[in-house]
């Protein structure tokens, strides 16, 4: 990355030192992780927003904020990203992917804490993440007690809005939710000072609703056998559609699904045949947490699908766009929301539902159910996803990680016995 940014991470605050330790570490690990891969499709767009990953998207915040603009932090796919847009704001997804700042995080975190958690506060305790310095305000949610608790140390730093995100899904829970969103779209109006309008509002449906069909299409296109382009691209692309330009990224995802159309139709694919499919559940994967789908296809097979925050429930509904006024554009977004499958809500038949339905879809040899250590939320609901798929023959591989690398000697050797048993399945 380009040394011509240092003058605004400097401006920005930032612990220039932590800061280039940690960029120092991204382009080797993207380097054998991405770009040692065979039959890449033209990945050319997604690997220079990595390599720009501080650099022009954060020049783009600042401009945007020189023009009076806020920019709005979330870590979570509850948090509606129409309703910032709406009100003439950028919502961007923050860095929560990395052991940065551990030490610093410790000081107000309990040592045994989701590694997502605390990387966010480390990131941010050690002012090592400009997404974090560009930001006005961070919209919160519960959607865990860590993450609830932990908004509320992280407020004494940056403005926090918390949203209060249900933990079931009957009518007086959707009641709540819609409270929820009407009451965050008031306060993005205070903070921003611009009103939100049915025209407005109507145009950040359409143009979020637009990446998430762009993504749908990519992964539509991942059913095909052999699959058009990897697992660890495909995440890739979901990381970075969490903090790109909308309109952008949703053009230059649209150019790659042209490319894999046509891949499809020749027949041309990114394994060798017969290569195992594997869908990974679980917990979310940010940037640059690509520790386990490298090891999964580097062990020969292809991730063909996210059961994930990073991945399908990140886009898989989209909202209403037939509203006719502004009280049921907000009633479509709340709908919208509540779909998503998260492992917060209980009970949570419908993601075991789902499950189910991507293993046949997919044509999913296996499923590798992937939790952070400490997310209890995942970690638990995994007995529940296994009973299920066990009752539909479906194998499963459950493991439980962190954001080092100390552990990969020993998941590569269980994910190998894993494909061992599933290659001798299909013989």
């Amino acid at each position: 990355m380009s040394n011509d940014h240092r003058p605004m991470w400097e401006s920005l605050g930032l612990d220039l030192e932590a800061h280039d330790k940690l960029l120092s570490a991204i382009p080797p690990a993207f380097g054998e992780v991405y770009l040692q891969q065979k039959n890449r499709p033209d990945m050319e767009y997604f690997d220079f927003v990595i390599s720009e990953i501080h650099g022009q998207r954060i020049q783009e915040l600042q401009e945007h904020k020189a023009r009076g603009g806020k920019v709005v932090g979330a870590f979570c796919v509850f948090v509606p990203e129409e309703i910032v847009r709406a009100a003439g704001g950028i919502c961007v997804g923050l860095c929560s992917g990395a052991e940065a700042g551990f030490a610093l995080a410790e000081k107000v975190l309990p040592r045994n804490i989701c590694p997502l958690i605390k990387s966010f506060m480390g990131f941010k305790l050690g002012r090592i993440c400009p997404y974090f310095e560009s930001c006005d305000m961070v919209v919160g949610e519960t959607t865990c007690d860590g993450k609830k608790k932990a908004f509320e140390i992280l407020n004494d730093y940056v403005p926090v809005h918390m949203m209060e995100t249900p933990q079931m899904k009957r009518e007086k829970d959707m009641a709540l939710w819609r409270s929820e969103v009407r009451d965050f779209a008031n306060q993005i109006e205070q903070f921003t000072g611009n009103k939100i309008t049915y025209e407005s509002l109507q145009k950040a449906i359409q143009d979020v609703n637009g990446k998430r069909k762009v993504l749908a299409r990519l992964a539509e296109l991942r059913k095909n056998v052999p699959a058009p382009i990897s697992g660890k691209d495909s995440l890739l692309i979901e990381q970075i559609a969490m903090y790109d330009d909308v309109e952008r990224f949703t053009e230059q995802t649209a150019k790659l699904c042209d490319e894999l159309e046509e891949r499809v139709r020749t027949g041309f694919g990114v394994h060798e045949p017969g290569a195992l499919r594997i869908i990974v559940s679980g917990t979310p994967m940010a940037v640059p947490n690509w520790k386990v789908p490298h090891i999964i296809e580097s062990s020969g097979a292809v991730i063909v699908a996210e059961e994930l925050c990073t991945g399908l429930r990140y886009f898989e509904n989209t909202v209403a766009e037939d509203c006719s006024d502004l009280e049921q554009q907000i009633d479509a977004i709340a709908k919208r929301y509540l779909d998503i499958n998260c492992a917060c809500f209980t009970p949570n038949n419908a993601r075991t539902d789902k499950l189910v339905q991507l293993a046949e879809e997919y044509k999913a040899d296996g499923i590798i159910h992937c939790s952070l250590a400490f997310c209890d939320p995942y970690l638990v609901e995994a007995n529940r996803v296994e009973k299920v798929l066990k009752e539909h023959n479906i194998p499963l591989l459950r493991i439980e990680t962190d954001y080092g690398q100390e552990d990969s000697g020993q998941l590569k050797t269980r994910i190998d016995a894993f494909f061992e048993m599933l290659a001798a399945k299909k013989r």
